[in-house]
């Protein structure tokens, strides 16, 4: 009764943790105790309640604790009978380090110290012991850590195990000495995304193999925990295999004697073709473990699996099909719903004049050029589309590519290396990070516009380094905040770095002319270095550009990977974003409009008390409502009032900060605005 009520009196708090301290009666039950153990079952159900509302909620079924509670009153006869069962009473100390790992999860667990071996013998084949048995068949494969471990005395394995471990993410986090590692600071606080948390297990698994599950980041989220975690996994039977797994010394044979027989049997027939050659059909057997060799075994995609049956409890927002053009409202299925989840921004996708244009290059150009550009694929629209993002812009020069993504990545990992120092923002796109971990640079991420952090690592870090790129966005896609770019401009100038700010949710949308956020801070052209965009948001095609000065231009043209090894542009998407420019620059007042939407619509959720983060000044406008379940039903409940916004979960976000994101055009319209936020409060009404 009392766990319940103080469920019922702290429902709507922002807690932390909701803990109660069960007992291992309530899981393997105990003759004489079924009130008990049934008012302990009682609390591992309302914690996995709380769990299915979103709310946080622990378990700890907890065996006897050492020298503490009813464990201080047992006399020695007692103490010695639980020790011939194989029963183990928890040290403190063992148990207070087990709790502080838990305390990092939202789930049920049972604490209960056995001698398996012992225990087992006492339960007459109990298969639901048997069961519980911890498995020994999966163990970590033998790498050269391993070996190198396995070779070194046990006292000091922990000891190297931690300092491997604050290695790995160093380089993943981008610090110069794995000393700034705080081994109790959570892998959070430290700067590490979800994206750096797979980097980081993967590059684990390497040196570890199976000893690192695929959730090992989360579950286990500082240096000190996860140091435990695999230690713990790498028994003295571990150990021993490793060894035993370690490649004997195999002498090397006297080939002198058959040279000159080999080199003559080996001698080509030049009469018979490579065709001829007879196949060796006696080889030895591969032993190979499925799930390496079969996509549906392997560990990746049944982690996936296990995901995506989570998201469809809540309900898939996932891969929705939807008809017709994406503007103010989008087709689904047999309805018509007001749409705010595409960017298309000033509303260029769907415009008469612009499908008109990409009709006649399609009947001129075909629909592909059918050759990279360097050979035989360049066409005269690429280079007038080139021209006007260059105009457009104010630089000497633009390239585009056929993907955004694919700008990022193949534009950053060409021109930097691993002489080089890349300093990120903390929430830079998935695109800038894949293209920093190809260049094979130094990665260090500065906190969320954070300028002081930004010139205290430049301060710290510049002079170890030959080239440095600070690699920014002008509006953030999540939170719909702007970077503070003049303050960067002026870092960059000072330590003489280079510049890249990735436009693709800025460009067209801020400025009384669209150009972007240049232009929304006034500055110069020059004071960036690269200007990188998407053609898929403001202007109604597919692809990425990068604008900068004409040396840039060309070594990129005649060296980029992504660039030289592509085909080119296909001519629709290409005089689809040529036609936008130009019809931007024709009605510059669709910025104007979009801006004034927005900001209608950012004034109109804040009045109604929504909580829209640090969205500013940007068409991005997310309404931040709590845990993931409630963000997936607030999606569900708008869709039926008609209106298409998709949530954001963790992780992609914070597991507390799940929100619908908002994406306004210029073709909305201020009574659809006002009917989607007043939906929206009656909305979340209905689930309080």
């Amino acid at each position: 009764t009392g766990a319940w009520n103080l469920h019922l009196v702290s429902e709507k708090l922002p807690l932390d943790w909701f803990v109660c301290f069960s007992s291992v009666v309530s899981v393997f039950g105990a003759a004489g105790q079924s009130n008990y153990g049934a008012a302990n079952s009682f609390m591992d159900n309302l914690m996995s309640y709380r769990r299915s509302l979103g709310l946080p909620g622990t378990s700890i079924n907890w065996s006897i604790w050492d020298e503490m509670g009813m464990a201080s009153r047992l006399t020695s006869g007692q103490q010695q009978n639980l020790t011939q069962q194989g029963l183990k009473a928890i040290a403190p100390k063992q148990g207070l380090k087990v709790l502080k790992q838990l305390l990092q999860q939202q789930t049920q667990a049972i604490v209960f110290p056995v001698d398996w071996t012992t225990f087992l013998r006492q339960q007459h084949d109990n298969l639901f012991f048997t069961k519980l048995q911890p498995q020994t068949t999966t163990k970590p494969a033998s790498t050269s850590f391993l070996q190198q471990l396995a070779q070194t005395d046990k006292s000091d394995r922990y000891e190297i195990l931690q300092s491997h471990i604050r290695e790995q993410i160093a380089k993943v986090l981008g610090f110069s000495d794995r000393e700034d590692i705080d081994t109790q600071e959570k892998f959070a606080d430290l700067g590490m995304d979800s994206l750096m948390a797979v980097e980081f297990k993967n590059s684990l698994q390497a040196s570890l193999g199976d000893a690192v599950s695929l959730t090992a980041a989360f579950d286990y989220p500082t240096v000190e925990l996860l140091t435990e975690y695999v230690a713990g996994e790498l028994t003295e039977e571990v150990i021993s295999k490793v060894k035993a797994s370690q490649p004997k010394p195999v002498a090397t044979p006297d080939v002198s004697q058959s040279v000159a027989k080999i080199s003559s049997e080996n001698k080509p027939d030049k009469t018979k073709s490579p065709s001829s050659t007879p196949i060796a059909t006696k080889r030895t057997p591969v032993n190979i473990k499925p799930e390496f060799t079969q996509f549906k075994l392997a560990p990746e995609y049944l982690n996936l699996k296990k995901d995506l049956e989570r998201v469809e409890q809540l309900g898939n927002p996932f891969f929705s099909l939807h008809q017709g053009i994406a503007k103010d409202t989008i087709q689904i299925g047999e309805r018509e719903l007001i749409n705010y989840s595409s960017y298309n921004y000033i509303g260029m996708s769907g415009d008469p004049k612009v499908i008109e244009a990409t009709q006649k290059a399609i009947a001129q150009y075909g629909t592909s050029v059918s050759a990279s550009r360097v050979l035989s694929g360049e066409r005269p629209i690429h280079l007038e589309l080139e021209r006007a993002i260059a105009d457009f812009i104010g630089t000497e020069d633009a390239i585009v590519y056929v993907g955004g993504h694919a700008t990022n990545v193949s534009t950053i990992g060409h021109l930097f290396g691993e002489k080089d120092l890349i300093i990120c923002d903390t929430l830079s796109h998935n695109s800038i990070r894949e293209g920093c971990k190809l260049s094979g640079a130094t990665i260090i991420d500065f906190p969320h516009n954070d300028c002081q952090a930004l010139e205290a690592i430049l301060e710290r870090e510049r002079s170890k380094y030959q080239k440095v790129l600070i690699a920014i966005e002008g509006i953030y896609s999540t939170d719909g905040d702007l970077a503070p770019l003049p303050e960067i401009v002026e870092l960059k100038q000072h330590y003489q770095t280079f510049l890249l700010v990735d436009e693709a949710h800025s460009i067209g949308v801020l400025g009384l002319s669209g150009g972007g956020i240049r232009e929304h801070f006034d500055l110069q052209p020059t004071d960036v270095d690269l200007w990188m965009g998407t053609l898929s948001k403001s202007f109604a095609s597919c692809g990425g550009y990068i604008a900068g000065c004409r040396e840039l231009i060309q070594y990129l043209k005649y060296t980029a990977p992504g660039f030289v090894f592509s085909v080119g542009m296909s001519p629709a998407n290409t005089v689809s974003a040529l036609a936008a420019i130009a019809l931007l620059k024709a009605e510059p007042e669709r910025a104007i409009k979009l801006q004034s939407r927005s900001q209608f619509c950012l004034s109109l959720a804040k009045s109604k008390g929504f909580n829209t983060g640090f969205s500013a000044d940007s068409p991005v406008i997310p309404i931040i409502v709590g845990e993931p379940n409630k963000a997936v039903r607030l999606s569900q409940l708008l869709k039926q009032e008609g209106i298409n916004v998709n949530p954001m979960v963790y992780p992609s976000v914070p597991y507390d900060a799940a929100r619908l994101r908002f994406f306004i055009t210029c073709l909305h319209t201020e009574a659809q605005i006002q009917f989607t936020m007043n939906a929206l409060s009656s909305a979340i009404a209905k689930l309080k």
